[in-house]
């Protein structure tokens, strides 16, 4: 049944009988796999091994020695890229393969800091930022494998983004969904997983019974390798219980029964918030933001919120933050005022 929802899973029988599990990904050697199919541990090894299969190259044979093209291919080959998380090497490849169609010929030693500024100039803060960094981990690569003496990424200025641009969602808006996704329905049940884990859509749509034991919810980051381990919360414990779960491997499964890819996931999403006439600004990944305001709101340290949301970096915590309710952080710090220095009569 593995095989219905793992791409290159080979099973069969020793001479003892005892059912072998393998993954093999052509070109790569046979791996075994550990534990029972779809455990935490059968799913570590398994995820490892598609992540360590070095992607095909489109087009590789027909690169020009020296131009921005064979530059790209040869990054895709190289460690500095390999080592990413799989959705962080998807992403680069999206940037890079339109670099490649649209500069691809032009030699990779002409490029300086005014046409990078002039590119990240054209495009939204975000989309600026993403385009920057991505460029600086291919320039980075390019130093130090020769093939340019310095980093035209250097010295490149971001425009502003505006704060809030993706959108955290707030307490209203996650009660009209859930008026409109009672418990039971497989949207509510999407919400819960993204507002009480706090996790990417892409990690969420990988979780599934095998992840949680002694009630704690592990879970290695898809992005990071990070490995999380969540208690979970009551209300999210209620309605997984409650919910029709037909994935196998999986809580969340499409139509069809197959795991959700990270973008079908977030497409299917959207329709649940335009039938609950949520706003545009509503995504999947503002209540991971929601869920850092929430703990946030609750008093929970930087570190703490951190140890849940898996980021790497307190200054990332912080941005997620910054939408916790101000009213609620002010009649705190009210309340604390009022205890040291009580009314006078």
């Amino acid at each position: 049944m593995t095989s219905l929802y793992l791409k290159h899973i080979h099973q069969f029988r020793d001479r003892l009988g005892k059912l072998r599990t393998y993954v093999r990904v052509p070109g790569q050697k046979a791996i075994p796999l550990p534990g029972i199919p779809g455990s935490v541990e059968f799913m570590e090894v398994y995820q490892q091994a598609i992540a360590a299969a070095a992607p095909r190259v489109i087009g590789a044979s027909r690169t020009i020695p020296g131009t921005l093209d064979a530059a790209i291919v040869a990054y895709y080959q190289h460690n500095s890229f390999l080592a990413l998380g799989a959705s962080t090497r998807h992403t680069r490849k999206v940037i890079l393969e339109h670099l490649r169609r649209d500069h691809g010929s032009k030699r990779l030693r002409t490029l300086q800091r005014a046409h990078v500024a002039a590119i990240v100039g054209q495009k939204p803060p975000f989309a600026a930022r993403n385009w920057l960094k991505v460029m600086r981990g291919l320039m980075a690569f390019a130093v130090n494998a020769g093939l340019r003496p310095d980093d035209p990424t250097q010295g490149v200025r971001l425009p502003k983004a505006k704060a809030g641009e993706i959108h955290t969602w707030d307490e209203g808006e996650i009660a009209q969904f859930e008026a409109a996704h009672p418990v039971g329905s497989k949207a509510r049940l999407a919400m819960a997983l993204l507002l009480y884990t706090g996790q990417r859509r892409g990690d969420v749509v990988r979780m599934g019974r095998q992840h949680i034991r002694d009630g704690v919810l592990s879970i290695r980051q898809e992005k990071t390798g990070n490995l999380v381990e969540i208690p979970v919360h009551p209300a999210l414990a209620t309605i997984i219980a409650q919910t029709p779960i037909a994935g196998q491997l999986t809580f969340l499964v499409s139509v069809t029964g197959a795991a959700f890819s990270s973008a079908g996931f977030g497409n299917v999403f959207r329709d649940w918030c335009d039938e609950a006439e949520l706003p545009k600004r509503c995504s999947s990944h503002g209540l991971r933001k929601a869920a850092c305001r929430r703990l946030a709101e609750a008093g929970c340290s930087e570190h703490e919120i951190a140890s849940i949301s898996g980021h790497q970096s307190l200054a990332e915590v912080r941005r997620y933050t910054r939408a916790a309710s101000r009213a609620k952080l002010a009649k705190s710090a009210m309340a604390t005022v009022t205890a040291a220095f009580p009314e006078r009569r």
